[in-house]
This record gives C-alpha cells, sequence and structure tokens, in this order.
C-alpha cells in the first residue's frame, strides 16, 4: 500500500509534460535571428565558459 498516491502524482507529472507546450523566449529568439555572426559566437562562448 502507498504507491498509489505516488504514482498518481508521477502519471499528473507526465501529463503536463506531455500536453503542454514550453514558453518561448521571443526576444531571445529575435536577437538571435537578427544579430550578426559575432554576436552568435559571443553567445557560444558564453555557454562554454558557464559549463566548465
Amino acid at each position: 500500500m502507498g504507491r498509489g498516491r505516488a504514482k498518481a502524482k508521477q502519471t499528473k507529472v507526465a501529463r503536463e509534460l506531455k500536453y503542454s507546450s514550453p514558453q518561448t523566449d521571443f526576444s531571445q529568439l529575435q536577437r538571435e535571428l537578427s544579430g550578426s555572426e559575432d554576436d552568435f559566437d559571443r553567445d557560444l562562448e558564453d555557454d562554454d565558459s558557464q559549463r566548465g
């Protein structure tokens, strides 16, 4: 006994993930699409520095 509540919660979370659409950051998308290649390269360097 006791697994029912946990399983119901997992099912609820899985259903929310399956049917929800992620929020799109349109301002970031606009910057990527309209920016120069230098801006894009700089963003990649920033991402690499944050990982390490």
